[in-house]
């Protein structure tokens, strides 16, 4: 895959991570980034923030690939891939509890925080980030090999 690709791909996974939907040229390699429109309440604030972004899109939306945050039953099964792939079974067994009970997401991320094992699954977190956007892309140009 050629380094470009590489690239993009891993900024479109960052820009997910962080909330965003992207939206990829695979000509120019251009990503406009929006955030979630479900994140903001005031639609009318929302189109003048990123009014420029918008119409970059519209203009041209035929030549961009769309690609949206990742849901929360997909970040859940990050999340449970991450925890059955830990070689501390202590620590393994204490997030499959967090993630069987009330509020998995923030319970988890708190725990992360104040471990070990933040920096890996920051990194085991981008990594399944990047495999979906390769995946989409392929699936919707046939562009990545």
């Amino acid at each position: 895959m050629e380094n470009s690709m590489l690239k993009a791909i891993a900024e479109i996974a960052q820009e997910l991570d962080c909330g965003n939907d992207c939206y990829y040229h695979p000509t120019s390699h251009e990503i406009i980034s929006i955030p979630n429109f479900s994140n903001f309440f005031d639609e009318e604030e929302f189109q003048e923030c990123f009014k420029d972004e918008l119409q970059a899109v519209e203009k041209n939306r035929p030549d961009f690939i769309k690609i949206e945050v990742v849901e929360s039953k997909e970040s859940f099964k990050i999340m449970k891939l991450f925890v059955d792939q830990l070689n501390d079974t202590r620590y393994q067994a204490e997030l499959e509890s967090i993630l069987e009970n009330k509020k998995p997401f923030q319970n988890f991320k708190n725990s992360i925080d104040n471990s070990d094992f933040r920096e890996e699954w920051f990194a085991f977190k981008k990594l399944q980030l990047e495999k979906i956007v390769a995946m989409q892309l392929n699936e919707a140009k046939g562009i990545v090999k």
